[in-house]
């Protein structure tokens, strides 16, 4: 970036809308916003003015839609994006498109009205745009063959095998800015029998059902966005709905999931940290933690508690992550047995459960 700060360009057909988001973004002393635009033809000569350093988009507009516009940037000027969307249930599945063409991530519209929800917006909005500004641009191509790592197969020695012979171990996976195409890259070559899964990625509400939809279509194992009381399945992943935490529990041998409401934990509902403690203390040794790319520390704590509790914890490596910052501070508070390129992570979790 040339300046100190990060320059914002709003793009949205609603007049309101793009008032709303300059003034939530204008309180973080690191962004500015340079512009607004009602549509995409405005946007593109705005762009030709001065070059932002992150877009946020709406999918529905006039005149050309955000995901044709996506498509035009990422293949001419590539820019980060983030999607500013409305919570509705009918376009959940084309704006998950648009993290296929290469929006960095989707973040829910200001609704006016709640105080409440319009401070919290304000945090994950700033956030997500920090993130953006951060993320490595690039597309993460299809994986196939994944082989375990020698480092992964040899950092496991500690005596947990009695447990292990008696009970079902359990995976939880952390991931934010650039996690969505890292999840699909993971959960798309697991086998039929691959251990229960459970999942925190920051997103929206209702878009994440259709995510789980999305990687259920595409994956041996079943992918479903997690109810309350679901059990945690070999081959199957629970995918933490948007908007509430979820936690693991576990009742005799079976392990099952619930869902929360509650403030904001680590900037995030759901949070890595809620899912982490819980697996900490319900799971243990039984346990194997991932954390891939995101923005912020989220997970980081929670991580270091399983890592206490006798888990196996992994993170990704910085050559793949879209943005490090996640499992960075994993890695500098000690809580992170063995660092993996993402393409080894599926290997790594398989030689551990």
């Amino acid at each position: 970036m040339t300046n100190e700060k990060i320059r914002v360009l709003i793009v949205d057909d609603s007049a309101l809308v793009r008032q709303t988001l300059s003034e939530v973004l204008s309180t973080d002393p690191l962004i500015e916003v340079i512009g607004t635009a009602s549509d995409p033809f405005v946007a593109a000569e705005r762009i030709n003015e001065q070059v932002p350093d992150v877009i946020t988009l709406d999918i529905e507009m006039p005149r050309m839609d955000g995901l044709t516009f996506l498509r035009k940037i990422m293949a001419q000027h590539p820019i980060p994006v983030v999607i500013c969307s409305s919570l509705a249930e009918e376009g959940a599945k084309s704006t998950l498109k648009a993290l296929e063409y290469g929006a960095v991530d989707i973040i829910a519209k200001p609704r006016l009205g709640s105080k409440q929800f319009l401070e919290e917006s304000r945090v994950m909005l700033c956030q997500a745009v920090r993130a953006a500004a951060a993320a490595r641009l690039r597309t993460l191509g299809p994986s196939h063959t994944v082989e375990p790592k020698l480092t992964a197969d040899a950092i496991l020695s500690r005596a947990t095998s009695a447990m292990v012979e008696t009970t079902e171990r359990v995976v939880v996976i952390g991931a934010s800015t650039g996690g969505t195409e890292a999840l699909r890259s993971l959960l798309e070559v697991l086998p039929l029998d691959a251990p229960g899964i459970v999942i925190v990625q920051h997103m929206p509400e209702v878009f994440t059902r259709a995510f789980a939809d999305r990687l259920d279509s595409l994956c041996r194992i079943s992918v479903k966005e997690a109810e309350r009381n679901d059990t945690v399945l070999r081959g199957r992943a629970l995918i933490a709905p948007g908007n509430h935490h979820t936690l693991l529990k576990r009742s005799g041998a079976r392990y099952y999931v619930d869902i929360k409401d509650g403030p904001l934990v680590s900037r995030h509902r759901p949070s890595v940290d809620v899912l982490f403690r819980s697996a900490a203390r319900y799971a243990g040794p039984n346990a194997v933690a991932v954390i891939l790319t995101g923005m912020g520390d989220d997970g980081a704590s929670g991580m270091l508690e399983m890592k206490q509790a006798g888990a196996v914890t992994i993170a990704q490596d910085e050559a793949t992550s879209v943005v490090f910052g996640m499992p960075n501070e994993a890695i500098k508070r000690g809580a992170v047995d063995v660092v993996v390129p993402l393409q080894g992570i599926a290997g790594s979790i398989l030689a551990h459960a």
